[in-house]
């Protein structure tokens, strides 16, 4: 039987929601965040394991994606999962920008880029490495520290990344405490880093 996603016209969508983005460079801005169901990379440490089997969420239209999209004040959708790159984005995509949305994508750069972005945050996990050619499309990459051999990771990942892409370090929430004097220490010695925290989870919204 054939993927019914694969021509990207129908996405596994696990939630909709509008809210403040939570991380990374574009911290505290409104936006509208489409989370899609479907990881194959499963980060022991992921706080969204229900993402990860695509069947527990219904097939969602594009079109009626779109449609949800633009009820809401924002003009900035952020794309994150699970991993979205899973599919072939380019439907949903095209149809954004004809709305003059700007799309924001987080993903872990295990599968090949589909559609057109604005903002790429990459965020790369050891268990499923990025694909090579995304690297220079990132304008962040945000590494999870949940223990010191995330540093050497860390910096594996952004020799790889064009020279302008803003670096991130972000602690693993439930070992925060433990963690966070370190990345504190190894941003001070190393400033082109800096840190990224989930303050959505301070904030007790979505």
């Amino acid at each position: 039987m054939s993927d019914p996603t694969q021509n990207g016209k129908l996405l596994p969508l696990m939630e909709d929601f509008y809210t403040l983005q939570g991380e990374g460079f574009h911290t505290g801005r409104a936006a509208y965040f489409l989370r899609v169901g479907g990881c194959d990379v499963g980060c022991y440490w992921c706080d969204v394991k229900e993402s990860w089997n695509p069947k527990l969420h219904p097939l969602t239209t594009v079109g009626d994606i779109i449609s949800r999209t633009l009820h809401n004040p924002s003009k900035t959708v952020v794309l994150t999962g699970g991993e979205p790159l899973m599919y072939n984005l380019v439907p949903l995509c095209t149809g954004l920008k004809k709305e003059g949305i700007t799309i924001h994508l987080e993903t872990s750069g295990s599968h090949p880029l589909t559609g057109t972005f604005d903002w790429i945050c990459l965020s790369p996990k050891k268990k499923s490495p990025p694909l090579p050619g995304i690297f220079k499309s990132a304008q962040e990459l945000k590494v999870i520290v949940f223990d010191e051999s995330d540093y050497e990771w860390a910096e594996e990942n952004a020799r790889l990344v064009g020279s302008d892409c803003n670096l991130y370090l972000q602690p693993e929430w439930s070992r925060m405490k433990e963690v966070m004097p370190g990345i504190i220490d190894y941003v001070m010695l190393h400033p082109r880093w800096n840190i990224s925290l989930q303050t959505h989870k301070f904030m007790h919204i979505p």
